[in-house]
């Protein structure tokens, strides 16, 4: 249960790493556009050829053969995604102290139309907040790939608490601020408020955070690859489709010459184009981050972890504790059914509501 819901949460988040690229490439070119005609004009953007571009490239990267292969994108994406938060934040902070320190926003946060739209409101923000911990179905997979000494649980758990630490540091600094900044008008990516700070600095945190999402998305993705090249092989293993290989010539490269086997340029291929094509049906940012943080919080976050511990350290049923941590679990799986449900209910009301969501207009 726990494996389907790994890869079924890995591949959803590529999706929504290519629905939040597409909106800071499409907010870089109605930037653009301002700049050159004005604050006050009218500024076309549609992220059908943006989004195509960002899946080419994705394309290239993914004929890696796995994620050891790829360090130096896990470095360069850390990077991005310090500088783009520190944007973020320092912008929100400016933006406030402009403002003459009033803060924005009301304790009871943004209002709805109506009751039933606050909750979906509500349960669609605790999705979010979910999804910000998603590194739950990598850790395994990253951990796999370390060597030892020193032992690689030891080394992955030092890493998770320092991750883990700055990470929710950044949340809550980059939340808070955003929302003192702009109140109930914060949109759900900081970096497309309006009036936010200078037009370049901007689309400097922008470009920082697609190349950031450039080389998270081939972290959640090599998995994905890896698993579905094993199946293929024990499926069809004398086909020769499976097994030949190619040498190719690159000159300008170390080592000469790659390896390309054409079923892995295939099958990659393939499953980075039909994530392409959900992204386009359904790109509304903080709905699909929320169903995917409701789908991956409670069996990979919670139970799971939980499950390994009551086995490792034998508790018993009719425990005191074996009662509390099977209650946190069920809490945990309401919360995630509950999140799931608002989830659904945005996407739906947006489809309604808009036949083209990127093509948007400022």
């Amino acid at each position: 249960m726990c494996g389907i819901a790994q890869y079924v949460n890995l591949w959803g988040t590529m999706v929504g790493y290519t629905i939040t690229a597409t909106i800071s490439m499409v907010a870089i070119r109605q930037s653009d556009c301002s700049r050159r005609n004005g604050a006050g004009a009218r500024c076309d953007a549609s992220g059908t050829v943006l989004m195509l571009a960002f899946s080419v490239v994705q394309v290239v990267l993914s004929q890696f053969p796995g994620l050891e292969h790829i360090t130096w994108l896990s470095v360069v994406a850390a990077v991005m995604s310090f500088a783009y938060s520190f944007i973020g934040l320092g912008l929100s902070v400016g933006q406030l102290v402009s403002h003459g320190g009033g803060l924005g926003g009301r304790i009871a946060g943004a209002t709805a139309a109506s009751s039933t739209k606050k909750l979906w409101n509500v349960l669609l923000a605790l999705g979010n907040i979910a999804f910000a911990y998603t590194f739950a179905e990598v850790l395994i997979e990253i951990q796999d790939t370390l060597k030892s000494p020193p032992a690689e649980n030891k080394t992955m758990k030092k890493a998770s608490m320092y991750g883990i630490g700055a990470t929710t540091i950044f949340y809550i600094s980059v939340g808070c601020a955003g929302y003192a900044a702009f109140g109930s008008n914060a949109p759900g990516n900081i970096l497309t408020a309006a009036g936010l700070g200078p037009f370049w600095l901007v689309d400097i945190a922008n470009m920082c955070l697609i190349l950031h999402l450039i080389g998270a998305y081939q972290v959640y993705a090599q998995p994905i690859f890896a698993s579905v090249e094993r199946w293929a092989a024990s499926r069809w293993p004398e086909a020769k489709f499976i097994n030949s290989a190619y040498t190719v010539s690159i000159p300008l490269m170390q080592r000469g010459s790659v390896t390309v086997a054409p079923y892995k340029l295939v099958l990659r291929t393939v499953i980075v184009v039909a994530t392409t094509v959900v992204a386009m049906m359904i790109p509304f940012f903080n709905a699909v981050l929320g169903l995917l943080g409701a789908f991956s919080f409670w069996p990979l976050t919670v139970y799971f972890p939980v499950s390994m511990h009551i086995a490792q350290c034998k508790i018993t049923k009719g425990r005191k504790k074996w009662y509390l941590l099977q209650g946190l679990s069920m809490v945990c799986l309401m919360i995630s059914v509950a999140v799931g449900i608002g989830s659904v209910t945005d996407i739906v009301d947006s489809l309604k509501v808009s036949s083209n969501p990127f093509k948007t207009v400022s």
